[in-house]
């Protein structure tokens, strides 16, 4: 069946490559939870290096921003993955996503 025709959970199980309906679920917890802390911790750490919207030019400020929460991004998937159970399935997800900014793990 293409993947295209699948029913929704059925597809979405094949895409995350999870087994059950359960670690679906957990897997969008821990991406929710992940991506909501590295906007809300990206910004004190921004301050911490001294780093405001009202002391950089936009086109300056947003670039870096954008790296910032990136950055933590990164950290927090494992940490949230950890509370989660799941830190092999996302220590999958993020050795992709290095490789992907020219980082090789094995």
């Amino acid at each position: 069946m293409s993947l295209w025709k699948e029913p929704g959970v059925d597809r979405l199980r094949r895409i995350f490559k999870v087994d059950s309906n359960r670690q679906l679920a957990i897997v969008f917890i821990v991406f929710s939870i992940t991506g909501t802390l590295s906007i809300f911790v990206s910004r004190p750490l921004m301050a911490l290096i001294g780093v405001s919207s009202e002391q950089l030019h936009p086109v300056l400020y947003w670039p870096l921003r954008i790296v910032m929460v990136t950055l933590c991004y990164q950290a927090l998937l494992m940490i949230v993955a950890t509370c989660f159970g799941q830190v092999t399935y996302f220590w999958r997800i993020e050795k992709r996503m290095l490789r992907r900014f020219g980082i090789r793990l094995k």
